[in-house]
């Protein structure tokens, strides 16, 4: 059987795809370069010549989900009503929806980021960007005071643990959304005052 040469594009898909996959089966400690090509059926050169070491694949997943979530969040924000209550909703489905999608999978790779100081670092600018835009979207709601660090702070702990207890169906989803939505209206509302 003669096997199909992808793009570099779309080896490179294929592979943060099959990397996905080993993590939710075996988990993160099981990701190495050497196991994604095995379980993608392609040579190690391959797999080296999109990733150049453990630590840059995972950067890489960690990146991909979250371009995903942006992209969810902008999703969200079309179909949202411009109110301080349809922006929240739209932040918080966005945040606990796409931690769904990506399933429990995504607990290993951010406890493998936070063990590097390079990973770390690519884990922080992302939130960083992710919860500038949301002050952006809620700023307009708050008043003359702003949004202060540490009220993004309070949304995002309670956004990444709400959205833990939804993946660990600890909490429905619609309950954690509501309850994100709720935090996010009371934080921005008290910025107002």
């Amino acid at each position: 059987m003669a096997r199909t040469r992808l793009s570099r594009s779309d080896r490179y898909d294929q592979l943060v795809e099959v990397s996905w996959a080993l993590v939710r089966t075996e988990g993160a400690d099981a990701l190495t370069l050497g196991r994604l090509a095995e379980h993608a059926g392609v040579a190690k050169p391959v797999v080296y010549s999109h990733f150049a070491s453990r630590a840059e694949l995972l950067a890489a997943l960690f990146t991909e989900f979250d371009d995903r979530q942006t992209v969810m969040l902008e999703e969200s924000l079309h179909a949202a009503p411009a109110s301080l209550n349809g922006r929240a909703r739209a932040i918080a489905n966005s945040y606990v929806g796409c931690a769904l999608a990506q399933g429990r999978e995504l607990t290993g790779v951010l406890a493998a980021l936070e063990g590097s100081p390079e990973l770390e670092q690519v884990k922080r600018s992302a939130e960083r960007a992710y919860s500038d835009r949301c002050r952006s979207i809620l700023e307009p709601f708050s008043g003359s005071g702003g949004i202060s660090a540490s009220s993004i702070t309070a949304i995002f702990g309670a956004a990444e643990a709400l959205s833990h207890a939804a993946v660990s169906e600890v909490l429905g989803p619609e309950e954690a959304t509501a309850e994100l939505t709720e935090l996010i209206v009371a934080v921005v509302g008290r910025a107002d005052r």
